[in-house]
Order: C-alpha cells, then structure tokens, then sequence
C-alpha cells in the first residue's frame, strides 16, 4: 500500500499548487507533531479560502475535509503563527530534483521559507530569507560537518540535482556495470528522477518489464568456496536470501542490447516526456483499489474496495486494478488519505467478520465429519455381522481349533506356527486365520460373502465383493458374535441421532453467537463511522430543560471566539463575577423571550465552571442580553483576550447550587425523531407544580405579591406609592431550595449590585450619564469586584443592607496613627504579617470576593466629577495600569462553518430519553445542571469532592451499562465512547451520586 509521495507526485502538486501563489496565510494548526494545516485566503475582492495540509515525510495537498485539531496548538504552530502570520504565499517549488518542496511566505528581507522533507522520516523547517534555521521540527546530524538545527543555515545546495538526458554508449555502460541478474527497472532509478511507477509504465508499454542484466558464469572453484562459506552459520542466512532472490528472478528475461536497447531508450524519452506533462500544470487523480469480498448474512458475498494507491497518471502496470478518477491529483490524494481510517476500520471489521463464519464452518464441518464417521461405523459393522452369520460354520471351526489348542496348554508361539504350518498344508480354516489376538482372547479371521458370485447380477456393489478382516472373540460361538456386531451397529444408530439432536443444538447456538458477534463487530464499525462531531462539542454544552442549546468557553480564547461569532443578536449571555467563570451564551433560535428554568440552569453553568467548585463557594450569576456585550474599551483603557465590557443593568439569578450531573444523549435515526417531540419543551406551573423553584426571581412578571419590611402583603393598590418613594421600597431577596422547591422571600436583603426587579425599563433611559451602568469583565484568571455608579442610590442613606460588591470610591481623611498598641496586637499582627508576608493587595482583595465580603473599604470624598465618570472593577484598573500596551486578540476561524437557525431541528436529533425500538446512531456524554437531567434516562450527580473526574465517570458509565433497562444497542453505544471524551467536560475534582452506586462499586 502506497504511504507517501514519489517524485513525481511531487512534481505534479507542486505544478498544481502554483494556484495558490498570491493567498496570504490566516490560520495555522496542528492535527499532531507532523502534521499541520496552513489555510489560505484571497484578499481584496478575492473569496477563496484554501486549506494546505503537510505532514512530514509523507505529503501535501490541499484538504477539502475538517481534520480535528489539537485544542492547544504546539510551539512549532505558534512559531509559524508567529512568523507566516497574514504572510503572502510567493513561490512554491521544489528543490532540485529530490524529495523537498520550498515555500516561500513574503518577500525580500521578511521572506520565510518553509522546508517540508519527504524522504526519509521527513522534517518540516522554518528559516528566514538567509535561510537560517529558526525552526526545525526534528533536529539532526549528518555525518560530522552538516548539522540542522536552530540557527544553523540550511543547505538549500545538497539536493539531488536533475539528471540531463543520457546518451545510448552511457546506457550501454550503465547496463554492462550492474550487477548480473539485476532487473533494469533497477538500474534506471539511478538515472531518471520520476519514481519507480513511471519506470515500470514505459518498461511495461515497450514489452521490457522483465528484462534483467546477463548471468555470469561462475567458475566452479568460486562455488566451492562458497559452499564452504556457506558452512559458517553467519552466512547461511545470506545464502538462502540469495536463494530466494534468485528465486523470483526466474522470469527475468536476459536483456538483448540489439534488439532491447534501442526500445530501452525510447522508453527513457517517453519517461521524460511524462515528466514535461507534469510541470505544465494540474493533472487528474487516480484511486487505484482492490475488491474485497464481505459475507453477508444470508451467506451471499458483497465486496467493497479498498484503496491501495493514488497516482497523477493512470499506468499502464496498473490498469488490472479498479480506478476511481478524480478531476485534480490534489482531489485524489484528499480523499485517499481522509478514508484510511474507515478504511482500516472496515478491514478490521472484515477480518473480524471472516473469523466469526470460518469458527461457524469448522463447528458444521466437524459436525458433519462425526456423522459420516457414525454412518460409516454402522455400515462396517452390519457388514461384519452378515459376514459371520454367512460363514458361521467356518468361524466356529475356526474357533474351536484355537479353543483346541489353548485347552492343549500349548504356548503362544507354539499355536501361531501351528496355524502357519496349517496354512502351509492348505487348511481351509487355517487360511481363514489373519491374526492371533490371543492376549484379548480374539482371533482375526479374513471373510467373505461365499454367496456374492450368484448374486452379481443383482448387487453391483464392488465393496460387498471384497474380504473383510473381521475380529472374532473366541469365548463367543459364530451367532453371538454375530449378535455382538448387531448390538454395536445399533449402539452406533443410537450415538448417531444423539449427535444429530445436539449437532442441531450446538449448530443454532453457533450460529446466534456468530450472528451476534457479527452484529457486534458492524455495531462497532457503524458507530465508529456515523459518529459525528457537533460544531458545540469544542466547547462546555448542554441543552437545556427547554431545548434551548447553552454554550461555555473553555479559556480565554474561547470565551472571545463564543462572543465575537457564535452570539446572536437574541441571544443571552450569562457570567458570575468570580475567578474562572466561563462566558455562557444561550442560543435564542426564535427570538422569544428565554425561560427562568433556562436562565438559572446557564447561571449554574457558569459558576460550575469557576473557582467556586474547588473552593465550593455558592455565589450568584447574572444574565444580560447580547447588545450589552461588547468589545469596545472606555477611553484610555484596554480589552484583553476574553474581556468584554457590560453596559446597563444586569439582572442577577438566585444563588446557583454546585450540582451537575452526567448524561449521555442518543443519536435519533431521522424517521424517529417525531416520536420524541416535546420531550424538551417550556412547561408551564399549571403542568408541573414543582417547577416553581426554578422562576426567576421577577416580582413584576411572577406576579408575587409586594412584602412590606414586616413581613406583611400590601394591597395591590399600594404598590405604586411605595414605589415612588425609594426609601419606602425594601431590598428583597428571593431564596431558592434546589431540593425541596421551597421559595423563601426575606426583605433587607438583595442580590449583589442588582436593581429592583420592579423597575420599569424605560427608567434605564431616562439619564444615561446617571443611570447606565459599565463593568468590564477581564478574562481568567484574573478575578475581579465589580463596581457600579452609585448616582442613584447615594441619597438612599436608609437602607440597611447595601450590595456588598459595590464600592463607592469616596476619599476619606487618613486617622492619624498614634503608634499605640494595644495588649497582645504586637504578636497577633506578627502572627498575621507572617501567614500573609506572601500575599499582595490583589490577592488579598481577589481572596475577600470569594468570601463575599469586602474587607476594609477604603473611602474617597464626594466629588462630583467621580460621580459623572463611568465606573469601572479596580481589577480592572490594575491589569491597565500593568498592561499599557495591547496584545493580540484572539483569532477568529473565519473558514469554520458557522451554525444558522437550524439549532432547533439539529437538538429534536439528540433525544436523552431513548425507546426501546428506537434506531440509535451513536452517543454523546454530556455534563450539565442536575435539574436540566432529570428526564434523562441515565443519569449520575456530581457535586464538588476528591474524586478524579476521569475515574468518577468510568464508574458512571459502568453503572449505566448494567442497569436492567439498558438495551443491547444503548450499551454498544455506550462502551464506542473514548475515555478522554467522557470526562472533559466535568468541572474538576468529584463526588458521583447515584442510585444503586455502592453495589456497583463493591462489585468492581
């Protein structure tokens, strides 16, 4: 099977990836440590986009399929990254006539080449416009002088130059050279530059594909001392290598240098000629494959190809073989290497397939085989029996004569030359006597139908005609015998019909294990092949109680990716001002107004995925809607990679219970999809009562009645009064128990740094310098209080309880320290100064917001002009103070398909309540909020612990594969998932809860 490259398919890709000359680089990513992806881009009015594959030692094209990445890229991608970055792709070529391809991004002094070695174990290397290496994928020596590593210079000269035409009299002598019996296919790959598949073509075209150089004599006396070296066992394996060598040479033909030369050298011109056709541009592809035979289960045979090789020209040596012909030799060398892997899966399956029927054969065969030597068994000995009974008066003159002698106490030998001396005489009965088997008491006597003669005419059988040796036991007359070879024959009949009775047993349980074990083997196959990797799956996913489709970024860049292109103009974004807290977005497909149920799940998401799991901190999340979430900075300041600034108010959840759980959704064959419609739906408090603990908390909406600061419900009429007068109109604190889905409603007590759920609207616009609020939210780790204006709320001095995490900055008159310690501060303040010499002012505040408390507030007089500016997290201020100049933004993957409104149709396939007769594709885990799993079929909690997620989801797994419920097809699903996609997504360390989970741990 062809694995890499020849020449001259590096000379066809390099002449049709001329086309890409003049595309800058966007992205760049590693599949593994050889093999990477440049994409290519257009620029001004140009909208191609291009991706270039290249693995080292093995190949480049262009790739028209979406090859998984690494998450994080390697140093030699940031390298590239670093250096081709928006780079224009200028000249690609290749080096010489050897096995390395040049391309170069940039011109003059801030040109960089990339170097990509396909011989050998191969090298991808990076060097600048002097051609010093900057880097290099694996550093090497060769021989002493020549090193490649970083900073040394490249050899652009040691490639193999291009061969000039070859003469006839340099032919002639290249031929007389080589060494005898060599085949001249051999030869010629030292002279011509295109690869051994051309060789063979022109060889194969002009009638010269077996011609070998002359045999030489040997004298007789260099044989005889190569059969004494040959004595030595080190050179005994040379020799049968040799043996063997000449061995398939005994087709060669000797080469004729009358009547094979010249046609040898036309044949080198048509070599040439093909190696013109290909620098002249794009050629067509060609897929040459085998036909592989499939057995089937009703016993047909089905075959499906295998590709073996790919080829820019279609040779004549290979026209036996099945082609599939594609446009361009780019195309061709795309497809062949993007189906190695189901390939390779089918031929596993194949050959796990032709093990299970050849078991299945060797089981009827050997069935078969004790039957017919059953069969056999009865005919020999009803023969046997016939025999006796029709010579009975011989056998029992037989046996008395032994009887006789035995009686005579005559020794054994003695009896034996008796009967031979009988035999000797002519002894009818003597000659009878084949054997003496006096140590068993039986005699072997040779028998034979005396009535077969007359009954020729009427039996043809030839065997019945034949004398038979037939043992006899001589404490037995001629009739009891005879009965003797009846009652095994029966014997036999009777073993036979058991063995049919249990051949039909063994041969159907044969046959289900081999039906279930090929059903298996193609569960497997079909599972592996139709699994397919969801856009969202890159990120932290679940869907929601109502089917709404909520994603998480993993780190910083993600983060900036799922706001800068996955957020649509409906939908929510959701965060927790905590270290770690991902960016939640919510897909809105329909633009309706999302569920509290969604909400508050998306809020348990992002908290999940925060500091607060390890340090199992409960805290509140918030949501806003997507036109408060922007990129753009206040004046003087700057936006990190995965910060964004939040403007307007922010409507804060009840604080988010640490419980996820694991889940598996199941793949819905399309014509099943409408039998679970609806199980994902919005439900209302009138269909399911106990979903009232997850409304939001929404006084206005929910319709709850107004609690006066004793506890007491005001008349409806009362409400707008109160709400005139800010001092009258409490804090109120809506408290939510997961558990029981009891709502408790304590007054003087309000989300962090939230407004009242009341407030109408249009208040927001009424002053934008007064009302609006701006928080920027900086990208982990970095964790940050959030801070609002107070413009509103500075002349509410009644209130008892204000938000802990909103800090007016008002600057106070230092006390003067008098220096004067009381008993005991001196050691308690050295105590402290040593617990936390190695803590800053950052950590300490970072620390106090995990606690929900703010510590030592410092206060700033009033000023007006702190009142009117915009208000930002003094996290905030200080990674601007640090970090004056920007960096890079994250890259945004504008090749990558962006998902459309079909989320709704793409969510009714994954279905986490699978029926029985359900046709499943193939399953996907997911982790989400507890409360979003409780319809699901299997499910497990996970609450923050000490065990490691990758084992805790081992155990879940196992727990669900033997639950009773569990179909045949929902566990083959289950144990197709890979270990490393079980457990990515869970939060971090783990406590599993579910039911039945101790017996399943004491079983293991």
């Amino acid at each position: 099977m062809k694995t890499r490259f020849s020449t001259y398919d590096i000379i066809c890709g390099v002449a049709e990836l001329q086309r890409l000359v003049g595309l800058r680089v966007n992205q760049i990513y590693d599949i593994d440590n050889k093999t990477y992806l440049i994409r290519l881009q257009g620029t001004g009015g140009e909208t191609e986009k291009v991706t270039l594959l290249i693995e080292s030692g093995t190949r480049f094209h262009t790739t028209a399929f979406e090859w998984p990445k690494n998450v994080a890229p390697s140093g030699f991608s940031m390298k590239l990254r670093k250096h081709l970055k928006n780079k224009r792709l200028e000249h690609i070529h290749q080096l010489g006539a050897d096995r390395i391809v040049d391309l170069q991004f940039g011109t003059g002094d801030a040109a960089y080449h990339v170097i990509l070695e396909l011989y050998d174990r191969g090298n991808v290397i990076l060097t600048d416009y002097e051609q010093t290496i900057l880097y290099i994928l694996r550093p090497h020596t060769e021989g002493e002088a020549l090193r490649f590593a970083v900073r040394e210079k490249y050899p652009i000269d040691r490639p193999k130059q291009a061969n000039e035409e070859i003469s006839e009299d340099k032919l002639r002598e290249l031929i007389e050279k080589a060494p005898p019996g060599e085949y001249i296919r051999r030869s010629l790959m030292t002279i011509l530059d295109c690869g051994p598949a051309v060789i063979e073509h022109v060889l194969h075209l002009h009638g010269l594909e077996n011609r070998a150089t002359p045999m030489s004599e040997v004298p007789l006396e260099e044989t005889a001392a190569e059969d004494d070296k040959s004595q030595n066992p080190k050179n005994a394996k040379n020799k049968r290598k040799q043996k063997n060598k000449h061995a398939s040479k005994s087709d060669a033909v000797p080469f004729d240098f009358d009547k094979d030369l010249p046609k040898l050298m036309q044949a080198i011109k048509n070599a040439y000629e093909i190696l013109s056709d290909g620098r002249k541009g794009p050629s067509k592809g060609y897929i040459m494959q085998v036909k592989e035979e499939k057995p089937t289960d009703g016993g047909d045979v089905d075959y499906f190809f295998r590709n073996v090789e790919f080829h820019p020209f279609l040779f004549s040596q290979l026209k036996h073989l099945e082609v599939e012909e594609h446009e361009t030799f780019m195309t061709a060398v795309d497809e062949f290497f993007s189906k190695q892997e189901s390939q390779r899966i089918d031929m596993k399956t194949l050959g796990q397939e032709r093990d299970a029927l050849k078991k299945l054969s060797n089981i009827k065969n050997d069935h078969a085989q004790r039957l017919e030597d059953l069969n056999k068994v009865q005919s020999v000995d009803k023969r046997k029996a016939e025999l006796i009974t029709c010579n009975q008066s011989l056998v029992d003159k037989a046996i008395l004569a032994v009887q006789s002698a035995i009686a005579s106490q005559l020794p054994w030998p003695d009896i034996r030359q008796l009967v031979k001396e009988a035999q000797a005489n002519g002894d009818i009965v003597a000659n009878s006597i084949k054997q003496l088997k006096l140590e068993t008491n039986h005699i072997s006597l040779i028998l034979s139908d005396p009535y077969s003669a007359n009954d020729s005419d009427e039996d043809d059988d030839e065997e019945s005609e034949e004398p038979m040796i037939v043992d006899v036991d001589l404490a037995l007359s001629a009739w009891a015998n005879a009965r003797r070879y009846y009652d095994l024959k029966r014997s036999a009949a009777k073993k036979e019909q058991k063995t049919v009775d249990a051949s039909e047993k063994a041969l159907k349980s044969a046959e289900r294990k081999t039906q279930q074990t090929l059903k298996e083997v193609r569960t497997i196959s079909n599972i592996a092949k139709a699994r397919k990797v969801f856009w969202f799956e890159k990120f932290y996913w679940f869907i929601s109680s109502e089917n709404y489709l909520v994603i998480g970024g993993r780190d910083a860049q993600q983060n900036e990716l799922i706001v800068k292109r996955y957020m649509r103009p409906k939908d929510i974004y959701v965060h927790a001002e905590i270290q770690g807290a991902s960016s939640v977005i919510i897909r809105n497909p329909n633009a309706d107004e999302i569920p509290p149920k969604t909400l508050l799940e998306a809020g348990t998401m992002a908290i999940s995925y925060s500091v607060a799991w390890d340090a199992k901190v409960i805290t509140n999340a918030y949501w806003v809607t997507s036109d408060q979430v922007s990129k753009t900075a206040p004046t003087g300041e700057y936006l990190g990679t995965g910060s964004f600034m939040i403007r307007g108010k922010k409507n804060f959840l009840p604080s988010c219970h640490l419980i996820m759980g694991l889940s598996f959704l199941f793949k819905l064959e399309d014509s099943f999809v409408q039998r679970h419609a609806g199980e994902r739906k919005i439900r209302s408090t009138d269909e399911d009562p106990n979903d009232i603990d997850l409304k939001q908390c929404d006084i206005a909406n929910d319709g709850l009645p107004e609690i006066s600061e004793d506890g007491e419900s005001l008349p409806s009429q009362n409400v707008n009064n109160i709400e005139n007068a800010d001092n009258a109109f409490p804090d109120t604190e809506v408290k939510i128990e997961h558990d029981t889905g009891r709502v408790t409603i304590r007054t003087d007590s309000y989300p962090q740094g939230s407004e009242p759920a009341t407030e109408p609207e249009n208040d927001l616009t009424k002053n934008a310098t007064e009302d609006e609020e701006t928080t920027i939210i900086a990208a982990a780790p970095a964790r940050q209080k959030q801070q609002k204006s107070n413009n509103k709320r500075k002349d509410d001095k009644g209130r008892k309880n204000k938000p802990q995490n909103q800090v007016t900055e008002v600057e106070v008159e230092p006390k003067p320290n008098t220096g004067v310690l009381k008993r005991g501060q001196k050691s308690k303040l050295k105590k402290m100064k040593l617990k936390y010499k190695d803590q800053d002012e950052e950590e300490r505040k970072l620390r106090m917001m995990i606690l929900n408390s703010s510590g030592k507030e410092t206060a700033k007089a009033p000023n007006s002009s702190v009142d009117e500016k915009t208000e930002v997290t003094k996290a905030a201020e200080v990674k601007r103070d640090r970090n004056p100049m920007p960096k890079p933004q994250v890259e945004i993957d504008d090749n990558e398909d962006m998902p459309t409104g079909a989320d709704v149709e793409m969510l009714n396939t994954l279905t986490g309540q699978p029926l029985e007769d359900d046709e499943l594709l193939f399953a996907i885990p997911v982790v989400a909020p507890y409360q979003a799993l409780q319809q699901y079929k299997f499910k497990a909690k996970l609450t923050p612990g000490t065990g490691k997620r990758g084992k805790a989801a081992k155990l879940a797994l196992n727990m669900f594969s033997k639950d009773r419920t569990c179909t045949n097809r929902e566990r083959d699903l289950l144990k197709s998932i890979k270990d490393e996609i079980l457990a990515r997504n869970i939060p971090g360390k783990v406590k599993i809860s579910a039911p039945q989970l101790q017996k399943i741990k004491n079983r293991s």
